[in-house]
Formats: structure tokens, sequence, C-alpha cells
């Protein structure tokens, strides 16, 4: 049995990049052994974290330059996933993508389809589905302890204003974010569907009430659906338009046999649990959110995705989330955001059509994005 650790790369050195990279370096079995972004350390501040760690500006130059390279973290803008998954699949590496697994289903078929072509593995980051909360539903659901399913409806109302949607950052760009249902929301989107599996009939209302001038987006809607299995009723209602910080994340369910509500900020905290001949058990604490100081994401759970990756690949163990399982995620998104009805509203519907000219958006012009785009062609990032 190999017991060297696994030789991690990291693409992508920003808040999320630079968390893997910790996770990895604190697992005894596994190490960074290279890093690459389009800037310097120094300006990443990660020149104490990483001292040792040769980080470079082209995917394509650290593949060269470091071929003992196992496992590429993909950290990248959301739509750059799909192109930095199937340069590393490309170079016989294992990959783990950030949420979303791309910005479209055809795309998250490719990597799917590269990787069995290749036989590599692609691990899916949808951490929060190792909270002790959800891990808990995911028993109920499952052990049938709920009966049938008549009602879901999950809320996530989140604060996204100026401190997170900066100048001249990808945040906020219809070509590399993709919305808020793929950067925010795709945590709680994967949760519903490993709970109650695929969704029909989906009729969704969008608008953008105070993020005109920061997203080419929506910042709100409100989602109706239909679950294949079982015919039970589900809502998806989100924002991040709530005043100055996130206010919940919430999930309850309504079903034959009781009644339960997960809440919290991050779907972290049992608010109400009443189920026929059940006493609800005492979970395990969960951990806190991720913190980037003006603003906070979803739990940090990326410690148990290491893990993960270490046991599939050295114990044969079973991928947490696999790609198959990003690939829906991102398949829902897509109907998600096709489905919308356009009915007249009090909101500025035009915002969609809107933002996507050159001239509208103040903050994240469409130069800008087609400058950075051209700027990661020439470094090989594209």
């Amino acid at each position: 049995m190999n017991n060297n650790p696994i030789k991690f790369a990291i693409a992508g050195c920003g808040h999320i990049g630079k968390r893997h990279a910790e996770m990895v370096s604190r697992n005894a079995q596994s190490k960074v052994v290279a890093m690459a972004d389009l800037l310097s350390k120094e300006n990443l501040d990660i020149e104490n974290s990483h001292p040792d760690t040769p980080l470079f500006h082209s995917i394509d130059e650290m593949l060269t330059e470091v071929p003992e390279i196992e496992v590429v973290v993909i950290a990248t803008p959301n739509g750059l996933h799909a192109k930095h998954a199937l340069k590393c699949l490309n170079a016989n590496k294992h990959v783990v993508i950030e949420k979303p697994l791309a910005l479209c289903k055809a795309d998250a078929e490719k990597i799917i389809y590269r990787a069995l072509h290749v036989n590599r593995n692609v691990f899916s980051v949808m951490q929060n589905r190792y909270s002790p909360p959800s891990a808990w539903l995911k028993e109920m659901v499952d052990n049938g302890m709920l009966g049938k399913i008549y009602m879901v409806q999950i809320n996530c109302y989140w604060n996204r204003d100026e401190r997170y949607y900066k100048a001249n950052n990808w945040h906020g760009s219809m070509e590399l974010d993709g919305g808020t249902l793929y950067t925010q929301f795709s945590h709680f989107l994967d949760i519903m569907f490993w709970l109650f599996g695929d969704i029909k009939h989906i009729q969704s209302r969008l608008g953008c009430f105070n993020h005109s001038h920061l997203t080419q987006f929506e910042d709100s809607g409100i989602i109706t659906f239909e679950f294949c299995d079982g015919g039970g009723m589900g809502s998806f209602n989100f924002s991040t338009s709530v005043f100055d910080k996130n206010l919940e994340s919430s999930i309850t369910i309504i079903a034959e046999k009781g009644s339960i509500k997960v809440g919290g900020q991050y779907m972290n905290e049992v608010e109400y649990c009443h189920v026929k001949n059940y006493t609800m058990p005492v979970l395990a604490p969960t951990n806190p959110a991720n913190d980037y100081g003006a603003f906070k994401g979803s739990a940090a759970n990326h410690n148990y995705v290491v893990e993960n990756v270490v046991n599939v690949l050295r114990n044969n163990a079973t991928i947490t989330t696999n790609a198959l399982e990003g690939f829906k995620v991102v398949e829902i998104i897509e109907q998600m955001y096709g489905m919308e009805n356009g009915a007249p509203s009090s909101i500025d519907n035009n915002w969609r059509t809107k933002n996507n000219n050159t001239t509208s958006k103040e903050l994240l012009p469409q130069q800008v994005v087609k400058k950075r785009k051209e700027l990661m062609q020439l470094m090989g990032l594209l």
C-alpha cells in the first residue's frame, strides 16, 4: 500500500482556494505541491502559509513543471471550471471541482465524459452534506421516518452588496459568475436533490431589486416545482438583497408522519422536529460558516472533502458527491433559469437584457470581462 501523501495542486488561490490549500496541508495523508493563480504570493497573502510551494501563473505550466501532481482542486471563477477541469483531466489528473461543476449542462457532460475516458475521478464540492443537521435529515428521509413527503420549502435570504460585488471582479458577471443560484445557493439545491431527488413542472419568477448596478443577473426569485418521486410540492425562495448581513437558509418539511424545520443562517440548526414515535437526538455541533470578513458563506467543511478524496484514492471509498450529482445540480439550475414565466411585475423585469449590453453595468462592464478573459488566455488559464 502506498503511504506517501497524495500530491494536490490548487488552481485559483482566492478565498476558497486558500481554504482548500489549508485543509490539504492539515491532512497528514496529503500535501500541496503546486499552486496556480494570476496574482503573486504577496497579493494573495500566501507567502507565509505556503513559502516553499511553487506558484505558477499558468495551469499548463504548473502541470508541465510538476508532473507528480495527482489531484487538482479547481477553485477558479465559475465560468472557467469546465475548461480548467478538462485541461487537468487531459493531463490524467483527478479533479476536485468547487461548486458549480460548470455553468451549463453541456459543459458538465464534457467533464463526465472525459473523466470516464481517462479513468480519473471527479469530486464535486458540496460540503454542506457533511453538516450534522444535513446528515441527520438524510437518515430520516432514507429510513422512511417521515413517511410520504407532502411539501418542502427552502428559503435562502443572504446579503451580497458592494462589499462583495467589487469593481473589476468576476463576481457579478454572467459569463464568469453565472447567477446567484450557481454561486450562492447551489449548496442548498444540492441538499434538496440529495434528500428528495429530481424535480419537474418548474415555474420561476426572478427579479433584480437592488443589484442592477452590481451584477448582470437576478438577485431574488420564487421557484415552485414538484418532486418526481412521490409527487410532493416544493418551493425555493431566495434573495441576496437582505440588508447588511445574512438572514437565514432554511428547509421546512411537511410529511405524513411529522414536520421538521432546519434553519439558522446556513441550514445549521434544527429549529423544529415533531415526528411520530421519534425522539430528537443530540446532534454534533455544526462547523462555523466560511468567514470572508464583510460576508459569510456556507459551512466550513472542506476538511471532509479532502478526507474523502484521500479515502477514495487510497481505500476505494465512495465519492461523497460524484460528478453525476454535480451535473444534476447544474441541470436543475439551468432549468430554473430557463423556466421564468415573464409575468408582469412591479420589479424591473428588463434587468437581464439591460445588463447584458456594454453600457449599463457600472462596476463590471463587458469590456472588463473581455479584458480579463484575454489575459487568462495569454496566461494559459483558458
